[in-house]
């Protein structure tokens, strides 16, 4: 084949080697006969493989030299030149044809995806799904609580999880078309599409509230994060399940490739320094140990710790939108059309073209829509409150079996695989339907929650601009709004117990940082040169700030009464702190609000409400009524 006309086929879109598999009816019914898995390959069996792929007159030096299956794929392009492949095109073509074996196996399996149609998997990643390890994924709920809100959000981290592990192979095998000099080989497709499809096998029953909520007040002086429970589990799931000679068997490379696919997941492992500490990828020092400098790239596609715009979201975007009936406006196959690797400084860094820099401000916008409309919906999070109180209470009665027998309760089963492995979100059911008395308690918020008798919603602020609640506040504040006592008498009398005070942190994914600053560009007439956009590069409509604080609060008691005096507790601890004016505020409070003249000031340039009454006002309406009445007669003033 010339250069020209591979060069052809290459800006055609199709894969590596893919022009290799045009074969005849004949070759394609000998490839047939083959054993799907090519490790198990005869030396007669690689005769047909090559016979199928159009080398016929190599077949005698491979039969001469005894190559069978289990040696196949490793052979390099010296090798077959030793073994008679003597030109270069032929041995480039026939290294290609090789090399999709391993991406590209008789044996894959597609799967029927709602967001991405139907995906081919590779059988190394079919036979990790197919481990109760990963099974497991099947019966914890995506969005936690808020399919108690939302009922098509009955999608499970299942799915999302090969939904990942899909878009990371699309997206580092389209860099390896695009870019042959980045070297990209099929160890590194296939620990890329490991890493996505594993990244969140350690998450908890109902995802988030586990790590967020339970786990703190359950084990308050452990820094634990369901990431960290993706990498335990990753490894006791290869452990378990026997898969190193499977990894072995498709070239991978032990324990290097482990190690690159669980510093995909969790960042650099602490110990990749000389000291022992751990490293940001902006450190001088490479914090790596899994790939090189060079390939430093590859670590952005699954949890992009530089800008967070990585597969993980692509994918949650898209099905959490699908199943929430929220449109997405964000479109992850026209990145990964424009995604291309440039050097910036002395690293490898994805980047894309300027024309995309909106696009890329509207996903952030998307991510921002699906918090305030669905994860932090006040019903939801309410929910999410009253299922961890459940958990907690019921945690010291919940024995969990694990490793040699040993039995744990929730908390503390994320200390053992095997206990860890059990723990899905059945535990709601488990807990609800328990004959044990000691688990009334648990079981009477979870009936309430069955039976929609939920948490009274009180009503939601925000502090002035530039401030923030710090941590340590915030398991204070239901004392404060306990505290903030109106100037009227009331009939109701409230404990901090009777509150809940949610301060949910709503940012562009990097706290105060616009993510877009650590995003760099190329444009169409030099690829290969990357540099950044400012923001009033783009346009003067988009947001000043990337970070701000909303507080939720709700009362524990439901009847009428209580649910009003909480309610004016809440205006008056927001006059106390200087806190945004409630959205209700003079409704639920009249007699309060008018004690903050900032709150009543007009940010209109008319006000409804003042042009209704008041003899100015007659005034106005009275000249409104004649002017019309002229114009109705045909005159004008």
């Amino acid at each position: 084949m010339s250069q020209t006309e591979s060069r052809k086929r290459r800006r055609s879109g199709s894969p590596p080697g893919a022009h290799c598999f045009r074969m005849t009816p004949e070759k394609r019914v000998s490839l047939v006969r083959l054993k799907s898995s090519y490790w198990d390959w005869a030396v007669e069996d690689v005769c047909c493989f090559l016979r199928s792929q159009g080398f016929e007159k190599f077949e005698q030096c491979f039969r001469d030299e005894n190559i069978s299956g289990t040696t196949l794929p490793y052979l390099t392009a010296s090798d077959l030149e030793q073994l008679g492949v003597s030109t270069l095109g032929e041995r480039v073509n026939l290294i290609k044809c090789i090399d999709t074996l391993w991406q590209k196996p008789l044996d894959v399996k597609v799967f029927n995806d709602p967001i991405h149609g139907h995906i081919e998997m590779h059988p190394l990643l079919v036979q990790i799904i197919d481990t109760p390890q990963f099974q497991r994924l099947r019966f914890i709920k995506q969005l936690g609580g808020t399919y108690f809100v939302y009922p098509g959000a009955s999608h499970n981290r299942f799915e999302h999880s090969i939904g990942v592990g899909y878009l990371a192979g699309q997206l580092v095998k389209a860099l390896a078309e695009r870019q042959p000099e980045l070297r990209i080989n099929h160890r590194d497709i296939l620990c890329v599409q490991i890493a996505g499809l594993c990244h969140d096998l350690g998450h908890g029953p109902f995802s988030h509230l586990f790590d967020g909520k339970f786990i703190p007040l359950t084990r308050k002086d452990s820094k634990w994060k369901h990431e960290d429970a993706s990498l335990t589990m990753f490894e006791h799931l290869i452990r378990a399940n026997g898969l190193d000679g499977v990894l072995t068997n498709y070239g991978l490379e032990l324990p290097d490739d482990l190690v690159f696919i669980k510093e995909q997941i969790g960042g650099p492992i602490p110990d990749a320094r000389s000291n022992g500490e751990g490293c940001s990828t902006n450190c001088s020092v490479w914090p790596y140990k899994g790939r090189p400098r060079e390939k430093g790239f590859l670590y952005e596609i699954v949890a992009n710790k530089r800008n967070g715009i990585d597969v993980d979201k692509w994918d949650y975007f898209a099905r959490d939108c699908h199943h929430l009936g929220i449109r997405n406006n964000f479109d992850f196959a026209r990145f990964i059309k424009f995604a291309r690797v440039c050097e910036v400084g002395k690293k490898k860094h994805i980047c894309t073209r300027d024309k995309e820099v909106a696009d890329l401000y509207n996903m952030f916008h998307t991510r921002n829509t699906l918090h305030r409309r669905a994860y932090q919906h006040r019903v939801s999070n309410i929910i999410e409150s009253m299922i961890t109180e459940a958990l907690v209470l019921a945690d010291p009665y919940i024995e969990i079996s694990g490793t040699d027998g040993n039995f744990y309760q929730m908390s503390t089963s994320i200390d053992d695989m095997v206990a860890y492995t059990k723990l899905t979100d059945e535990i709601f059911q488990q807990i609800l339907n328990s004959s044990k008395p000691e688990l009334k308690p648990a079981q009477e918020i979870l009936n309430n929650i069955i039976c929609r008798k939920l948490y009274k919603w009180v009503g939601q602020t925000q502090p002035e601009a530039e401030t923030t609640i710090p941590a340590e506040e915030i398991n204070e504040l239901n004392h404060q709004v306990a505290a903030a006592i109106p100037s009227t008498p009331l009939d109701v009398q409230l404990t901090p117990g009777d509150f809940i005070v949610n301060v949910i942190q709503m940012d562009y994914g990097m706290e105060k940082q616009n993510p877009i600053n650590k995003v760099r560009f190329y444009c169409k007439n030099n690829p290969n040169q990357a540099f950044k956009i400012r923001k009033d590069q783009v346009s003067q409509l988009l947001p000043e700030r990337f970070t701000e604080q909303l507080i939720q609060v709700y009362c524990k008691k439901m009847d009428e009464r209580s649910v009003e005096a909480a309610k004016k507790h809440f205006v008056q601890w927001c006059i106390n702190r200087n806190f945004t004016k409630p959205r209700d505020g003079d409704v639920v409070a009249p007699e309060l609000t008018p004690l903050k003249p900032d709150w009543n000031n007009s940010e209109s340039d008319s006000d409804d409400s003042a042009s209704e009454s008041g003899p100015f006002s007659d005034r106005v309406n009275s000249h409104k009524a004649k002017t019309q009445l002229f114009k109705e007669s045909g005159n004008s003033l």
